[in-house]
Formats: C-alpha cells, sequence, structure tokens
C-alpha cells in the first residue's frame, strides 16, 4: 500500500506555511460565533464578535472566547466580570458583521449598528432581543496565552461559567433546542467566510457502548 504521507502538505507554523493564506482556521472549522456583549464600567453597552470561540465543559457549563488583544470586550469584562453570549443565526449574520466595526470606546454598539437588545435576569449585560438563545455569564478568569517559550502573546483568554440562559419558544420542540432549525451561522475558514448549518442535513451517530 502506497503510503498517503506522499500526498500531504507539511509545515511547521514557525517556518511559514508556504500557502496563499494561512490554513489553521480553515482546519479548525466550523468555529461558532462567540457574539459578546459586554458593560462598560460607565454602563456603555458594548457588542462584538470572536471567532475563538466555544464551549468548554458542562458541569459547570463555561464557555470561553480569546480576543487578540485588550481590546474593549475584555476591558468591560474584567472591570464588570460579566458577558452575554448571543446565538447568531442566518437571520442576524449582518448585524452581526456590523458590530465587528471598531468604533472609539464609549460607543453604544448596539446603537451604532441599529440592534434592538433587552435586559439579562442575572447579570447587568444587555443580550440581543432577536437572538434565538443567550447565555449569561460571569467571569472566572482571564488567562494571558502565551507561547512555547513562554513569552506572552497578544491573546486573552476570557473564561465564564453560564448563570442563565434565554431560550426562543420558536425552537424548543420536546424539550429539546433545535439548533438545525435556529440555522446557526459559524465561521468558516479564511477572512468573510460563513457556513449555514442546514436543518435537512442532520444526522445521528450511535455511541458505542463503554464510551
Amino acid at each position: 500500500m502506497t503510503s498517503g504521507h506522499q500526498y500531504m502538505h507539511f509545515y511547521s507554523p514557525a517556518e511559514g506555511h508556504g500557502l496563499a493564506a494561512d490554513p489553521f482556521r480553515a482546519i479548525v472549522c466550523p468555529r461558532p460565533i462567540g457574539w459578546i456583549s459586554t458593560l462598560s464600567a460607565d454602563n456603555i453597552p458594548n457588542l462584538a464578535p470572536y471567532s475563538f470561540f466555544n464551549a468548554v465543559s458542562d458541569m459547570p457549563p463555561c464557555v470561553a472566547f480569546a480576543s487578540d488583544g485588550w481590546k474593549d470586550t475584555v476591558s468591560n469584562v474584567a472591570a464588570t466580570r460579566e458577558f452575554a453570549v448571543n446565538f447568531v443565526s442566518r437571520d442576524l449574520i449582518d448585524a452581526m458583521n456590523r458590530t465587528s466595526i471598531r468604533h472609539p470606546p464609549g460607543v453604544d454598539e448596539f446603537s451604532a449598528a441599529g440592534i434592538e437588545r433587552a435586559p439579562c435576569r442575572n447579570i447587568s449585560v444587555p443580550r440581543v432581543a432577536e437572538s434565538p438563545a443567550v447565555l449569561e455569564c460571569k467571569l472566572l478568569q482571564i488567562v494571558e496565552l502565551r507561547d512555547l517559550s513562554g513569552a506572552t502573546t497578544q491573546y486573552k483568554i476570557a473564561i465564564g461559567q453560564v448563570v442563565g440562559v434565554h431560550i426562543s419558544k420558536v425552537f424548543l420542540e420536546d424539550g429539546l433546542f433545535k439548533t438545525g432549525a435556529a440555522r446557526p451561522a459559524v465561521r468558516a475558514g479564511y477572512r468573510g467566510q460563513y457556513f449555514q448549518i442546514d436543518p435537512d442535513k442532520e444526522f445521528t451517530v450511535t455511541r458505542p457502548i463503554g464510551s
């Protein structure tokens, strides 16, 4: 049998990928969008999307997002120790995209993007009113990411515990959140690329005994 390795492109990130664009984000894909809403210490709402985001545990339920530098979102989370994660549906993708504009500090990004807000229950941060699901979070810690040499990088990772969950009843069926029906939009590989999850393509795999 011929080894498949001869058909593989290999590179070490430190030496460069030698391709048209860095494939890292295209390989770790799709990625859920962390549409993070926060409040500043002066009670000014902020809303911004993060493509390095995911759930990291369920007991307790926790999520994390990574910020490329000390931006308003991380500053707000550090100050108030609260944030909300707003589910991005296909219907909300244009609104989410508008919040990627980097406004000066002190700008209400809900108002700037024309997005209706609603109150949360257990935190002071506003949420996106039209989002199919929202996670209310309280900060556990902010971690400065370091590389193998021990040097600090520009990335700051905020980890939060979920203390409240909003779910649109439109997407609840037999006690289950119908993720596909909510049509989540997720990040694809390169700049400006997204996928829409097709509910008609959903399938189930039976887990093996002992797993």
